[in-house]
């Protein structure tokens, strides 16, 4: 029986890969893998919902609570211009009472950095590193020149590059079919 999801999210930088949980502390994944804390700021839910629904072609995330390590590297390739066009994953897992996982994490959005915006804060105490991420999917990138044919092929190929372990990109298989059809709209008397 589910209890609570978590919501994970997964940045492939070219320098390492980030990976962070929207809790407190870091926690040991099955696998071995650290995944830091990163606090959703700013509608962050709402906006992961909205990009998993479709209802949202560009997912605007904005993550808290970084540590100095990751802000520095997201920093340095930022500077280096490698950041733009890096892969990121959204993923939740579902949770039994004592907060076990249930099974691996589900993939529910993968897009590309299309921007990345940096806000430090210091108090007495500490130094707080808030990152504001611009992420597009394969619905934003879908776009044609003036004049210009969706490709079934083409379509199913950039699917694959943007998110390799997703089903095909089926929008542009009828097109085809559509090409010497006549649509009779209803008469109504």
């Amino acid at each position: 029986m589910i209890a609570a999801v978590r919501i994970l999210c997964i940045m492939h930088f070219p320098s390492a890969t980030a990976r962070f949980w929207d809790g407190s502390g870091p926690f040991l994944d099955d696998d071995g893998h650290l995944w830091r804390q990163g606090n959703l700021v700013g509608g962050g839910v709402d906006a992961i919902e909205q990009a998993i629904n479709g209802e949202a072609f560009t997912l605007n995330l904005g993550i808290s609570g970084l540590d100095r390590l990751t802000a520095d590297l997201a920093w340095e390739d930022y500077q280096n211009d490698e950041i733009i066009g890096a892969k990121v994953q959204i993923m939740t897992i579902d949770l039994d009472k004592y907060e076990q996982p249930l099974g691996p994490p589900k993939v529910r959005f993968t897009g590309r950095i299309d921007d990345m915006m940096f806000d430090t804060a210091a108090s007495s105490s500490q130094v707080t590193t808030t990152i504001q991420v611009s992420i597009i999917n394969r619905f934003t990138l879908r776009t044609l020149s003036n004049g210009g044919v969706l490709s079934d092929i083409d379509q199913k190929a950039r699917s694959a590059v943007l998110n390799p372990t997703a089903a095909p990109d089926r929008i542009c298989e009828r097109i085809p079919m559509l090409i010497d059809k006549t649509i009779v709209w209803p008469r109504f008397n």
